[in-house]
This record gives structure tokens, C-alpha cells and sequence, in this order.
């Protein structure tokens, strides 16, 4: 699913790309104003994500949410019948690129633990990724 996350959803972006979903966050892009976002969502065809509901209201296909929490707000996406399951592998929390695999003979960042396989390596900013606690957390914090 192609979304885009105003401002205010940060945090519920990055779940989003952990659950493989293709998440732009306004913010990484430079965009605040109303009018930007509403382009930018209909010019990559994406869903938003918002908490204003002026902002919902003027957008093609909006998903609104109400709390200020983020676990609220996975309930309420997953509400809406967005698949919110993590899915290793896929989009890199921090920028959403596309992940791939390290192979044979590729050296894993010094943060990653000798043990942890497999590890994936974003194609666009190169923070690599494995199945640690944080993806256990994340996991329990799914509806």
C-alpha cells in the first residue's frame, strides 16, 4: 500500500515501512504546508495518513485518525483494513527505500550482532537491518 504520513505521524511511518507498506513522511520530503502534501499525495497516487480533518476532508483518499498515540493510531489504521504485520526485508524504517538481502562475503554494519542473519542493507541510504529486540517491540505493539 502507497501512504503518505503528514507531519504529525512520524513515528506511525516508520512502523508502516516495517510492515512493508511504501510510506513517504512528509517531513523527510521538506513538505508542512496543506497544499503540498494534497499534490504530493495525488501526484504518487498514496493514501493519506493525517490527524487533521480540514486535511482529510480536501484529499482524495485519506485515512483520518484521531489519537495522539501511536499504538491508538495502529488500531485505528488497522481498522480501516490496512495489513499491519511486520514484514522483514521490504522498506527501510528510515527512508523508506527498498531493502535488500547481504550476501555471501558482505560485511554487516559494527552495530549488527555477529549472530543476527539475515540482514538486509537499504538500496538508498545503506542502514542496514536485522531481526532484533526492536523488531520484537514493534511486533507486540501490532493489533
Amino acid at each position: 500500500m502507497r501512504l503518505l504520513a503528514d507531519a504529525m505521524l512520524g513515528s506511525l511511518a516508520r512502523i508502516c515501512r516495517m510492515c512493508g507498506h511504501d510510506t513517504v513522511y512528509c517531513l523527510d520530503r521538506g513538505i508542512e504546508a496543506d497544499d503540498d502534501v494534497l499534490a504530493l499525495a495525488e501526484g504518487e497516487d498514496r493514501v493519506l495518513l493525517t490527524r487533521d480533518r480540514q486535511l482529510a476532508e480536501r484529499a482524495r483518499d485519506a485515512v483520518r485518525l484521531e489519537s495522539k498515540d501511536v499504538d491508538e493510531q495502529l488500531r485505528e489504521l488497522a481498522a480501516t483494513g490496512v495489513a499491519l504485520s511486520l514484514s522483514a526485508g521490504e522498506r527501510c524504517g528510515s527512508c523508506n527505500g527498498e531493502l535488500r538481502e547481504l550476501g555471501a562475503g558482505e560485511n554487516a554494519a559494527e552495530y549488527v550482532p555477529d549472530d543476527a542473519a539475515p540482514v538486509w542493507a537499504c538500496r538508498n541510504c545503506g542502514q542496514q537491518f536485522y531481526r532484533g529486540s526492536h523488531w520484537e517491540d514493534v511486533e507486540a505493539r501490532l493489533p
